[in-house]
């Protein structure tokens, strides 16, 4: 998969954008997968993210908010019922223990796949002097790749970090890392990521 599409590489500021990594996704909840590929990317996640921290670099959460019977989701919502996880008062729409924003982490809510679309995400992260943006989350095929494809087109260098991601079949998750790393973003591994947040590589 490396080497497929050119490499654009990181900038000087990165920061790290957690998608929708939330109970929804995992062990009991209505979007899991029987293979345990979620709760897989969710230790991933969870690694990525104190690289991130101990290396002083923000860490940026999305999560699905949306009004009682999807009325703010429009046609989004009739296409995939199961967002109906994450309506108003539903107990699956939290974080898990781990990734979980601390004291001071933006979370930005959102209605629609990617987390650039009609929220604050692209103004926080100029404000922080962002270039690099290190996507992760769930689903590949779905929120994650809707955001990685718009950091790319907001200005940002997309960095998608590979075991992070969670997909409900494993050949969807392949197939969709394989087109984002051939024309949108660098998709890399979790290692290499970890080690470019701890300065452990240039």
């Amino acid at each position: 998969m490396d080497g497929f599409g050119a490499r654009i590489g990181w900038g000087s500021k990165p920061a790290v954008v957690v998608v929708d990594v939330c109970l929804a996704y995992l062990e009991g909840g209505p979007l899991t997968d029987a293979g345990g590929r979620f709760e897989a990317a969710r230790a991933s996640a969870e690694r990525v993210v104190e690289a991130a921290r101990a290396g002083g670099h923000p860490v940026v959460f999305t999560t699905v908010r949306l009004a009682p019977g999807g009325a703010d989701a429009g046609w989004f919502a009739v296409k995939v019922p199961g967002l109906s996880a994450f309506e108003e008062g539903s107990p699956y729409a939290a974080f898990p223990v781990a990734p979980a924003p601390r004291p001071g982490e933006v979370v930005v809510s959102k209605q629609y796949a990617s987390g650039f679309f009609g929220t604050s995400l692209a103004a926080t992260l100029n404000a922080n002097r962002v270039d690099t943006v290190v996507v992760l989350g769930f689903s590949t095929s779905g929120c994650v790749r809707a955001t990685a494809l718009d950091a790319l087109q907001h200005g940002f260098r997309p960095i998608v970090a590979r075991e992070a991601c969670g997909d409900r079949e494993a050949a969807t998750h392949d197939q969709n890392l394989l087109d984002l790393d051939a024309k949108y973003a660098d998709v890399l591994p979790e290692q290499a990521v970890i080690d470019h947040l701890t300065g452990a590589s240039s």
